[in-house]
């Protein structure tokens, strides 16, 4: 667990680490290259581990060593999947593109992963049917073959991310031209595409919702450096905000968090944007935005729901939040409730949250990933002493977070259970 002393300035510079999003796509579509791959700036999570252990398990070589992987795919083959990783890891659903496009058939326990309601395969079935492959079984397994692949127009029936991802791997080895339509266009999706192009693919119109691939008939090995983690970037400018300190974060593009920008100016918060750094200053009064909508990119991120919602506890007023995406998303919520936040939920996928509020620390847990890093914001603001329990969600997600937030003068401190 942490153990977190609330209510401590935060000072200094902060650099955050690769994206999670982006580095466990691109460490699948390794896949689809014989020759090695170099991957640099590689968060140290468990998510990444446990991904390099599932491929370990289907004969894929590969070392990790100061953030950077090297990646052996050579001796790929159709052996079984480490199930017990698998089944905890929503992420083990992006081998479905790759190893299809290389080996001709995927057999594999269903992927698993955090709690946020039903997640359908559907989107990614849907896709992958259209550029070659067959169904044969989805429950309790997930059974998949293909012949040929074949290029064709795919219009996918929603902007997921993982399962755009998917075709988009699938994809650039399909002999001829395919259009994909209404993908995903995260900073995430846009790094697999450079790191594909990379590789010899041929894909245009990266960082819009249609992409053209003009299929290849094999890719090479390449050397990447994956793009910073937005989403840890938008933690620690909350951070800083909610204690009142002034903080450099540097390690990512701004522009990939427009909206949250845009926010951020609603509420009246004092900070400086860099091209690939932000400084954040004290603000005096925070006032409530309009309501937080989540929505795919560029809207505003649901990874960054959760620790916006503790600023907005800080906030002058009432602001409803809506999350479009996920359920059960919303779940943290009685979490923050028990340290004094001023909440009414309306549903699962609404809220009201009224401001300012005292938030003091007792004991909570954190019940996914993102809820974590809320549940560490909630409390560094918080008075008095918090116990966050299940922090194994955090680990998932951001590399060292408790040495980052120490050096910025945060008290926290991880405890073993």
């Amino acid at each position: 667990m942490f153990i977190i002393e609330g209510q401590n300035k935060l000072q200094g510079t902060v650099k955050v680490g690769g994206s999670k999003n982006a580095v466990l796509p691109i460490i699948c579509a390794s896949l689809l290259t014989k020759e090695k791959v170099t991957l640099h700036n590689v968060p140290q999570i468990s998510d990444v581990q446990a991904m390099l252990k599932i491929l370990e398990s289907i004969g894929v070589k590969s070392t990790f060593t100061d953030h950077t992987i090297t990646i052996d795919a050579s001796g790929l083959n159709n052996q079984k999947t480490d199930d017990s990783l698998v089944n905890k890891m929503r992420s083990s659903i992006l081998l479905f593109g790759p190893i299809l496009a290389r080996l001709g058939e995927l057999d594999m326990s269903f992927p698993g992963g955090c709690v946020l309601g039903k997640r359908s395969a559907f989107a990614h079935t849907y896709a992958l049917e259209r550029l070659g492959a067959e169904v044969l079984s989805s429950n309790p397994r997930i059974h998949l073959r293909t012949k040929k692949l074949a290029a064709a127009t795919v219009l996918m029936p929603e902007m997921s991310v993982t399962a755009s991802e998917n075709a988009i791997m699938m994809a650039v080895l399909a002999p001829g031209h395919t259009e994909l339509k209404l993908v995903a266009a995260e900073p995430h999706v846009q790094d697999l595409c450079h790191f594909l192009n990379s590789m010899g693919a041929k894909i245009s119109g990266i960082g819009t919702h249609y992409l053209s691939i003009e299929g290849v008939t094999e890719l090479h090995g390449t050397e990447h450096t994956v793009t910073g983690d937005y989403l840890e970037a938008g933690t620690f400018v909350i951070a800083a905000l909610i204690t009142g300190g002034e903080v450099r974060v540097e390690g990512i593009p701004t522009w990939q968090l427009d909206s949250f920008w845009q926010k951020l100016d609603e509420i009246g918060a004092n900070y400086q944007l860099e091209e690939n750094a932000v400084i954040v200053k004290p603000t005096t009064t925070f006032h409530a935005p309009t309501p937080v909508r989540t929505a795919v990119y560029p809207s505003f991120p649901t990874d960054l729901q959760a620790p916006f919602s503790v600023l907005l506890s800080q906030c002058q007023g009432e602001t409803q939040i809506f999350e479009t995406l996920f359920e059960g998303r919303l779940n943290y919520l009685f979490e923050l409730e028990k340290m004094g936040a001023k909440i009414e939920m309306l549903n699962p996928h609404q809220a009201n949250i009224t401001g300012p509020a005292r938030l003091r620390g007792v004991p909570i847990a954190s019940i996914d990933i993102r809820a974590g890093a809320a549940m560490v914001l909630a409390g560094l603001v918080a008075k008095g002493t918090t116990e966050i329990s299940s922090i194994k969600y955090v680990d998932r997600g951001y590399e060292n977070l408790e040495g980052k937030l120490t050096a910025l003068g945060a008290k926290i401190r991880r405890v073993e259970v």
